[in-house]
């Protein structure tokens, strides 16, 4: 009786923006493997063809039937190995791939990982927030009931938390941070890696404003102070808060409110900022 080896799963990590971000061994990964799984085939494509990498694409959505899963899974155990992709970041985190990771691991599967980058620790090295300790909550729900019992759950999480948002979405996740967190500190990370790469530190209501008077576009990650840190002002000097008074007018925001939110922010005096980011604009 012959003995058909089972293949491999290999998590592949793919770039967040910048397609050079990827890695030589996941290149070599997805050049080896006999077909790939992706959330959406267009978008690994895309990168495939930048690679000039040609394989099999079976997609692997969030609403993909246990036909599908069970498909997969039969070509591994004949003894293919498969890749599975997201459209950006590692596969499985806030990605439908964690089921199809599950259902390896059940039948037998051995699963590999070829690491790559993740929107959420490149959002948490840049903001400048206390990341030593954090939660990842992902996306909220759309669903009015869950995501309130979601925030509610977290109001005294003392935990830095990091949530991923849609751009047509953001506006009403900030207004539902300030209702059950209030006032925190949130660094918001857009187009991370892409060429209009922006990061925001302000407040929760300084936020609101921006994004009130201008539309939000690209994917978005939100860094927000947990519950033990709300109370905590940052040691920064007048000149490093009037440069970040400056970056929120930049974004829209009145000198005079940008200075008034900054100085709450970090404890200082409001017209000191003001002094300061007057000369900053008169050089």
């Amino acid at each position: 009786m012959n003995n058909i080896p089972t293949g491999k799963l290999f998590l592949v990590g793919t770039p967040i923006g910048n397609l050079s971000d990827i890695t030589y061994r996941a290149v070599k990964t997805l050049s080896e493997v006999d077909f790939i799984c992706a959330e959406d085939t267009r978008v690994t494509l895309k990168l495939l063809n930048h690679l000039e990498i040609k394989k099999p694409l079976v997609s692997f959505q969030e609403h993909s039937d246990d036909y599908i899963t069970e498909k997969i899974i039969s070509r591994i155990q004949s003894g293919e190995n498969a890749a599975e992709v997201t459209d950006a970041g590692m596969p499985a985190i806030s990605d439908p791939g964690e089921k199809l990771v599950r259902a390896c691991i059940t039948a037998g599967i051995e699963v590999d990982v070829i690491p790559g980058a993740t929107a959420l620790t490149t959002a948490a090295a840049l903001s400048g927030m206390n990341v030593t300790r954090f939660a990842f909550e992902g996306f909220l729900s759309v669903s009015k009931k869950q995501r309130f019992n979601h925030l509610e759950s977290l109001k005294n999480d003392t935990h830095t938390l990091i949530f991923y948002e849609a751009p047509h979405k953001l506006l009403q996740s900030l207004t539902d941070f300030e209702k059950f967190f209030g006032n925190r500190c949130i660094c918001l990370c857009r187009e991370l890696t892409k060429l209009h790469q922006e990061v925001i530190r302000t407040d929760i209501q300084g936020a609101i404003r921006i994004f009130t008077e201008r539309n939000p576009r690209g994917e978005f990650v939100l860094i927000v102070d947990g519950y033990a840190n709300t109370e905590k002002k940052a040691e920064i000097t007048v000149d490093e808060a009037a440069e970040e008074a400056r970056k929120l007018t930049e974004n829209g925001v009145k000198t005079a409110d940008a200075c008034k939110e900054i100085a709450k922010l970090y404890g200082l005096k409001k017209s000191e900022i003001y002094a300061q980011l007057l000369t900053i604009n008169e050089l």
